[in-house]
């Protein structure tokens, strides 16, 4: 997956997750931003790959995402793999 194809999906689930009343405030807690960070961070490819950090952290998020966005569930660990610092080594 070629990375502005990421963000650019990255980013539609950002959209969602700036919607979801339950989930965001996780987010916002778990990352430490603000919600003027959300906006003037969004289109920066680092902060769209802690997006899908946090998204990947619960099944549950992953299937409400992908049924609120058309983006299919298995897509996800691609989007992040394609983001900066998607290319680690994952141990687990």
């Amino acid at each position: 997956m070629q990375q502005d194809f990421a963000e650019t999906r990255a980013l539609s689930l950002l959209a969602w997750l700036a919607g979801e009343e339950e989930i965001l405030p996780q987010f916002m807690g778990a990352t430490g931003v603000g919600v003027d960070d959300l906006r003037a961070r969004a289109g920066e490819p680092e902060f769209l790959a802690s997006v899908m950090d946090f998204l990947l952290m619960d099944d549950a998020w992953v299937l409400q995402g992908a049924e609120a966005t058309g983006i299919a569930a298995h897509d996800f660990a691609m989007i992040r793999a394609a983001l900066p610092g998607g290319d680690l080594p994952n141990w687990t």
